[in-house]
Parts: structure tokens; sequence; C-alpha cells
């Protein structure tokens, strides 16, 4: 793992293997982060799951937010470009958030969501798919 300058890692977080955490980002109480970047500015502040994603500069998640990233079935998990359905050829693949996007309280992310920058996630959503930037997911 990599640990940024001036970075926060909060008691009780756990920072598994190949975690990149950034200038200024924050991991905090109960939060996980494994196979996962938090650019400058991200924060995974309480109680959250950061798994085989990225998390763009000054991303908030919200407490309880969950990056989901194995399919029940544990297969292959796709994703969409130009609305068309592309394999991945990963089996954990979580989620990849823009910069400055918000997610809300007990979010989750279902494998292989992408949301553009300055994406809002309500509180107790669940997310699917591709979201363009500054979407408003409800």
């Amino acid at each position: 793992a990599y640990i940024g300058p001036n970075a926060t890692i909060r008691h009780g977080a756990y920072i598994r293997e190949f975690s990149w955490i950034c200038a200024n980002s924050l991991v905090g109480h109960a939060s996980e982060t494994k196979h996962s970047v938090l650019l400058p500015g991200a924060k995974a502040p309480h109680f959250n799951y950061v798994g085989d994603s990225i998390l763009g500069p000054n991303v908030n998640l919200g407490a309880g937010v969950k990056l989901s990233n194995l399919r029940n079935d544990g297969e292959e998990v796709h994703t969409r470009i130009n609305g068309e359905r592309v394999a991945t050829g990963l089996r954990k693949f979580g989620a990849i958030i823009g910069e400055s996007c918000q997610l809300g309280c007990n979010a989750v992310t279902n494998p292989g969501v992408v949301l553009g920058p300055g994406c809002m996630v309500l509180p107790n959503v669940t997310v699917t798919g591709i979201h363009g930037q500054d979407s408003v997911i409800r």
C-alpha cells in the first residue's frame, strides 16, 4: 500500500494490498480499501468498502457507502461503452467515481459502475451502469 503526504488514516481503518491513498485523502473508522486508488482529496470517512475501484479527486463517500466489486454469481464484470455491453476481463471490478462526486449514506454501487465528474447519488440508492457528468442518481 501507498499512503501519500497529508493523507489521514483513522482508527480502525483497514488498508489492504495494492491500495494507493494519495495526498490529502482520508480513510476513516471501519472503512476498508483493497486494490483501489483514492486520488487527492478523496474521502472514505466511515463504514465504507472500496474494493477494486478508483475514487477521483475530492470524491466523498457518505457513511456506509459500499462499492461492490463482485457479482453474486462470481462471473466476469461487464460495463457499457456507447450503449454496448463490454467485458472487462475482470472477475472483481468495483467502480470508477469521477472528480467531486458525492455519494449519500448507505448508497451501494454494483460492480462496473462508472460515475462521471460531479455526480450526486442520493442516500440508500443502489447504482448500476454508467452516468454522465453532473448526473443525479435517485
